[in-house]
């Protein structure tokens, strides 16, 4: 029994450390500026990083065709973007399958209002520390990610417009909320 007991310890102080000293899970604790990202658009052409979208609020989703929960999340993003669109929200999702034509495919059975983008190298998703499907970065008008939310589930929705309409809400004046 002891030894077990020293072998669960000494996994969890391994797990810790990785946790604790890995770049991706340190880089977005707190208010801090999301990392810069090489996106491409789904015909293959690069787009602007997210500093050309200062001042606005910006919902960045990482998905996956072949994920469930993502199914789910899309009409919610697509409410989002009807709701708050003229409010300054910006839906952003960030496709992350092998082949862009999965992500087509699902898009036409699954049709948005929303901008869609492929992250080729799926190394966006490791600077953002993506660890689940789909994984949300909420980035408020200064440019900050305030908000991470894993998964999703129907229960949330609330919470989530709730926060994106006290983001939409804040005056932001040289950089600071206020």
């Amino acid at each position: 029994m002891k030894t077990s007991n020293k072998l669960y310890g000494l996994m969890l102080a391994v797990t810790l450390t990785c946790f604790a000293v890995s770049p991706s899970f340190a880089h977005l604790e707190g208010d801090v500026p999301p990392p810069q990202c090489k996106l491409t658009a789904l015909d293959g052409k690069k787009v602007e990083d997210w500093s050309t979208l200062k001042g606005e609020v910006v919902y960045v989703d990482f998905w996956a065709s072949w994920c469930p929960p993502c199914i789910q999340s899309f009409p919610f993003m697509t409410q989002l973007m009807d709701e708050f669109k003229e409010k300054g929200l910006h839906v952003i999702g960030v496709n992350l399958d092998e082949n862009s034509q999965d992500a087509i495919n699902f898009l036409k059975q699954h049709p948005v209002n929303f901008s869609v983008l492929m992250d080729e190298t799926k190394r966006c998703a490791e600077d953002f520390g993506v660890i689940a499907m789909p994984s949300t970065y909420i980035i408020d008008k200064n440019g900050l990610v305030r908000h991470i939310h894993r998964g999703f589930r129907a229960g949330e929705m609330q919470e989530l417009r709730h926060l994106i309409e006290q983001l939409l809400a804040e005056n932001v004046t040289l950089g600071k909320v206020n």
